[in-house]
C-alpha cells in the first residue's frame, strides 16, 4: 500500500523576478516498508522533494497524499501535526541541543504532542536502548561522539512512531564506519516495519536503500529497485578501529 502517493507535483519559486521550477509534475507512490534513497547533483529538486514528502513545504500545484490522506492543500498548523504523527526526521548536522542530556532531547517531539511526562521519559529510555544508548541517557551531545549524537537523534526521530523516517543526508558529518553504523540501524528499523526515504550524494549510502530514486531538473530522471548493500555484513568486514573522538566520548 502506498504511504507516499504524489501527482503531477510542481513547486515554483520567485527568485529576483524570476520563476524558478524547483519540482516540474513529480508523480510517484513509495510504499509502506520501502528503504528509498532519493538522489541528484544541486539544483536537481531532491531537497524540494524532501521539504514537500516532510511537510514542511507546500506543492504550487499537483497533489501529495501521506498515509492515504491529502495534505498538500493543509494549513501550516495541521501541516505541522502531520508531521509530528507521522514523520521522523534525521539530519546531517544532529540538531540536538547541547544543553540538554540525550533523554531531554529525545522527549522534545513528545512535548509538541502533549505526552505526559512519565510516558515521555519511558518512550524516550525506550527509544534511546533501541538505538544501543540505553546506558547514556544522561550524557549531554558535547560527551557524545558524532555517531553516538546520530543515534540520539534517530531515537529522537522514533520516539513518537512515526510511520516514515525521512533523513537528509544523515552521515555527512561522520567518518566511514560510523556511516556504515548509522545505516545498519536503518536497515535494521525498516526491516521492523519503518518506512525509510534518506536523500544523500553519495552512492554508497544509497547502495543501502532497496530503491534509488534520481531527480534532474526538478523531474524524476531514473527509478530503479536493486539487492542492497548489508550493511551489518559491511561492518564485519571493515576494521574495528576505535577513533580518538569516540574514546574521548566514552
Amino acid at each position: 500500500m502506498p504511504l507516499i502517493e504524489t501527482e503531477n507535483l510542481t513547486r515554483l519559486y520567485q527568485l529576483g523576478g524570476e520563476t524558478v521550477t524547483a519540482l516540474d509534475g513529480v508523480s510517484l507512490a513509495i510504499d509502506e516498508g520501502d528503504f528509498v534513497a532519493v538522489m541528484g547533483p544541486s539544483g536537481s529538486g531532491k531537497s524540494t522533494f524532501m521539504n514537500v514528502v516532510g511537510c514542511l513545504d507546500r506543492p504550487t500545484s499537483g497533489s501529495y497524499r501521506l498515509d492515504g490522506e491529502l495534505v498538500s492543500t493543509l494549513s501550516r498548523d495541521a501541516l505541522a501535526a502531520v508531521r509530528n504523527r507521522k514523520i521522523g526526521f534525521v539530519f546531517q548536522q544532529f540538531n540536538l541541543l547541547d544543553r540538554l542530556d540525550a533523554l531531554s532531547n529525545v522527549e522534545l517531539p513528545m512535548l509538541y504532542a502533549e505526552t505526559d511526562r512519565a510516558s515521555r521519559r519511558d518512550k524516550a529510555i525506550a527509544a534511546l536502548t533501541r538505538v544501543g544508548l540505553g546506558e547514556r541517557i544522561h550524557h549531554r551531545p558535547t560527551q557524545l561522539s558524532g555517531g553516538q549524537q546520530q543515534r540520539v537523534a534517530v531515537a529522537r526521530a522514533l520516539v513518537n512512531n512515526p510511520k516514515m523516517l525521512l533523513a537528509d543526508e544523515p552521515t555527512g558529518a561522520l567518518d566511514s564506519r560510523t556511516s556504515v553504523e548509522i545505516m545498519a540501524l536503518f536497515q535494521e528499523l525498516n526491516r521492523e516495519g519503518t518506512t525509510v526515504v534518506v536523500v544523500t550524494h553519495e552512492a554508497d549510502v544509497a547502495a543501502y536503500a532497496n530503491r534509488l530514486i534520481r531527480f534532474l531538473d526538478g523531474r524524476v530522471l531514473s527509478d530503479s529497485r536493486h539487492e542492497p548493500v548489508d550493511a551489518a555484513m559491511r561492518l564485519e568486514q571493515m576494521p574495528k578501529t576505535h577513533h580518538i573522538h569516540q574514546e574521548a566520548a566514552e
